[in-house]
């Protein structure tokens, strides 16, 4: 199991250059790359965003490719420029007294020395293989540190799917005071209507009514659920995979049946296990949005 949450960065230097990739990746729903790349480096973004899809399932990853030039650049003289330049010097000598320009000026006039960038494409392949090879190497160390990641996050989502079997058993042993609780509130109902002035009703029939509503407040089911669901829950743990879909799913039957098990209680401890049990779920999805 591992988490979308990572970071990692990796440097390298080769065939004159020395790069720097960094990546960091975030909770996403599906997966999706932003890249920054240095100039020339464009043709790698196919194989970059295929060697991402071939580790990761989910998040949302941002990728940084700092390039310097470790070789000295390659300079070459604009002559065509250089033409022009003294063809106009020569133009003005009659009509302008200065003196005649120094070599070093007309160098350092923009255009007349270019930096060669077409560099041989053999070369350029050599280091695009480095890069890409680098990129590789930063998404081993991006798996390695989502996995870390997702092992404290599952030992954290273990106990609180302990804590959530504790008080499904809670309030499995308060369920058993339901029916006691319905028919003291009951009877307190009708006690209060009788004292003004409203006839008795018979115990057969307030057995009756204790009866039925004591079926629609049965939470067996609702219990049964919770930990059916909680079971799952910790089997997809267990299996290491990405399984941050699945559980999100399950956090919110989970908490589908809290919120009916709250609904039913007609027991002050009952509501307690049951509010309880949603701040547990509530946790437990809020960990379960970091997972792959």
């Amino acid at each position: 199991m591992a988490s979308m949450t990572g970071f990692a960065r990796v440097q390298g230097e080769a065939n004159g250059i020395s790069w720097v990739w960094e990546i960091k990746s975030v909770n996403g729903r599906a997966l999706d790359l932003r890249l920054r790349l240095g100039a020339g480096f464009d043709r790698l973004e196919p194989e970059l965003r295929a060697g991402l899809a071939q580790r990761f399932r989910r998040g949302n990853f941002s990728a940084n490719l700092a390039v310097t030039r470790t070789a000295p650049p390659v300079l070459r003289i604009n002559r065509e420029a250089l033409a022009q330049l003294v063809a106009l010097i020569d133009e003005l000598t009659g009509e302008i007294e200065a003196a005649p320009p120094r070599l070093d000026g007309l160098l350092a006039l923009r255009g007349v020395v270019e930096t060669v960038e077409d560099e041989d494409e053999t070369v350029i392949e050599a280091r695009c293989g480095e890069v890409l090879r680098s990129w590789l190497g930063a998404l081993d160390r991006l798996a390695a540190a989502r996995a870390e990641e997702g092992a404290r996050i599952g030992m954290l989502l273990r106990g609180q799917l302990d804590e959530m079997a504790a008080l499904a058993a809670a309030a499995a042993d308060c369920a058993a005071a339901q029916p006691a609780a319905i028919r003291q509130r009951l009877l307190t109902v009708l006690a209060s209507l009788t004292g003004a002035g409203a006839a008795a009703v018979p115990e057969e029939r307030v057995a009756q009514e204790v009866a039925l509503l004591a079926a629609r407040a049965d939470i067996r089911e609702e219990i049964e659920r919770l930990r059916a669901h909680a079971e799952q829950a910790g089997e997809l743990l267990d299996e290491g995979e990405a399984v941050g879909r699945r559980l999100d799913f399950l956090c919110q039957e989970l908490n589908r049946e809290a919120n009916t098990l709250c609904s039913k209680s007609a027991d002050i401890e009952l509501t307690r296990a049951g509010l309880a049990l949603k701040a547990v779920i509530e946790q437990f999805r809020e960990q379960v949005q970091n997972i792959e």
